[in-house]
């Protein structure tokens, strides 16, 4: 399936889609593994590739093996700048990490505003093909309603979300959070309960290998509970470091990821201990004898 095709075969409520590179996996309603093979396709947020212009961020990245991008949230102010760094390159978005957008905010019109502002990203996600816009619900310093108060929000507004999401051929990327940093959504298993309440393709959800550490006791189970509502994967260590730099271990979520037919990227999110030219290609490395080593 390519990407003009998404919205026609959403509608439709089809069950397939192809991978990260040029087409975007279809988020069900019912979580069940992908057919496909899993592909590890590697990405990094922005600001850690060192480089005087975007554009030669993405060269690197392409250099080091990278297929994808992660865009911080003022995206929508350098649509152009991004589009031209990518331009020629095997380079593609792979998420906007946009963040807090007050959507279980106590105040209905803060909420009012901040599902605006969603849709204007999703908006700007559809222009540059990106897989989705990453979403905190909210953040330990927010106003916010309980999880179950907030639960019913998100499963009344997400909808309408959702919809506009599929006509930008682009996802809602629900992300949990260890509870240090947010109380309202912090297990995979969390995300993937509000996705199936709201039965809407274009709402979706991710993992983060750092506050995985924090909140699963399985990162096998953890990812293979998602099955095909998973689009994204942060990657740190749990001390929020590059792969590599400490002694956490990828393979047992990668082995979960490999079971569901992941095809979407995994991003670096974390700090650089020492110096990065030399660092992050080491942990891309890292990365990749991590996923031939988990073994399905």
């Amino acid at each position: 399936m390519d990407r003009r095709n998404f919205l026609k075969v959403a509608l439709a409520g089809a069950a397939a889609g192809l991978g990260a590179r040029g087409a975007l996996p279809l988020a069900r309603a019912e979580s069940e593994p992908r057919k496909e093979t899993a592909v590890l396709n590697l990405s990094s947020q922005e600001e850690r590739i060192p480089g005087r212009s975007l554009r030669e961020k993405v060269e690197k990245l392409q250099a080091w093996g990278a297929s994808g991008l992660e865009v911080a949230g003022n995206a929508p102010a350098r649509i152009q700048e991004i589009k031209d760094a990518l331009r020629g390159t095997t380079v593609r978005v792979s998420a906007i990490c946009a963040g807090y957008f007050s959507l279980i905010d106590p105040d209905p019109e803060k909420r009012k505003e901040g599902t605006r502002r969603l849709t204007d990203m999703l908006s700007v996600a559809g222009e540059l093909e990106a897989v989705g816009v990453i979403v905190v619900p909210a953040f330990n310093n927010h106003p916010q309603l309980d999880w179950e108060e907030g639960r019913k929000v998100l499963v009344d507004l997400l909808p309408a979300v959702g919809k506009h999401a599929v006509a930008c051929k682009t996802l809602v990327l629900l992300e949990p959070l260890n509870r240090a940093e947010a109380h309202f959504l912090n297990r995979l298993e969390q995300a993937v309960d509000i996705c199936k309440a709201v039965r809407n393709p274009g709402i979706a959800m991710m993992g983060d290998f750092y506050h995985m550490a924090k909140e699963e006791t399985d990162d096998e189970a953890a990812f293979l509970a998602t099955g095909d509502l998973c689009h994204h994967v942060h990657l740190a260590s749990h001390q929020r470091n590059l792969p590599g730099q400490d002694d956490r271990s990828f393979v047992a979520g990668f082995r979960g990821l490999k079971k569901i037919g992941y095809r979407d990227y995994c991003s670096l999110e974390c700090n650089v201990q020492g110096e990065s030219e030399v660092e992050i290609p080491k942990s891309f490395e890292f990365l990749r004898s991590q996923w031939a080593e988990a073994k399905t």
